[in-house]
């Protein structure tokens, strides 16, 4: 027979399940994501020095400090991770722009802290721009087409637009205009490690340096689109 003292422990102990449950449930979700995020950053790396078809999941998996089966679990396959690592700097990028008051500025000011914002993704996400050309060169953009690139130039086309509409911009092609405009954001990270040995006194990498490209690079493209008076 079971005791009245037993009985009374089971019973706290099942009516404090429930709660003991739900409790774990918001940190389970805080380290899956943690977990993805690990895996998503060493995948990075090795995407950009290797691409699709030359990376190995077991490198990325030893960089990570998790298990190949952990990774699948997660992704499914390489190509689902390698469309995750494409994916996730479009989506940040996005968000990021969502937060700014682009809408809300002149045409001028707003392309300005959009420009701003872009080069500081950039420094955000160092081994972007070369999986980008990896993309390119292994892939012809097959991956990138499925990433959300065109939501981000949308709201550089549509400051370009407002622009033009009320005479601050002269007549530009807006889609021609963007593409050259990533490139003077860019450029200056893509080609980092050729541009090292030009000028091997700079720290291109410094944060003074990348701020004195940040203002160089406004300065170039507010002079190449705006009105000429």
């Amino acid at each position: 027979m079971v005791s009245v003292e037993c009985r009374s422990t089971v019973g706290r102990l099942s009516k404090a399940t429930p709660s003991t449950r739900s409790l774990n449930k918001p940190r389970q979700a805080r380290d899956s994501e943690a977990t993805k995020a690990q895996i998503l950053n060493a995948a990075e790396e090795e995407f950009a020095r290797h691409g699709l078809s030359g990376a190995r999941m077991d490198a990325i998996a030893a960089g990570t400090g998790v298990t190949k089966a952990m990774i699948y679990y997660y992704f499914e396959n390489k190509e689902g991770l390698y469309q995750a690592v494409l994916q996730r700097p479009a989506h940040e990028l996005l968000d990021a722009l969502k937060q700014l008051p682009l809408d809300e500025l002149a045409p001028e000011q707003a392309l300005e802290m959009l420009v701003k914002g872009a080069i500081a993704h950039e420094v955000a996400h160092p081994y972007q721009q070369m999986i980008l050309f990896q993309e390119a060169s292994q892939n012809r953009g097959k991956y990138f087409a499925q990433a959300d690139w065109q939501a981000p130039f949308a709201y550089l086309l549509k400051i370009l637009e407002r622009g033009m509409v009320d005479g601050t911009f002269r007549a530009v092609d807006p889609w021609l205009t963007a593409i050259n405009i990533a490139g003077v954001c860019n450029f200056y990270f893509t080609t980092y490690d050729n541009v090292k040995h030009i000028a091997p006194d700079w720290d291109f990498r410094n944060p003074a340096m990348v701020e004195r490209h940040t203002q160089e690079a406004i300065a170039f493209i507010l002079a190449a689109v705006k009105q000429q008076k």
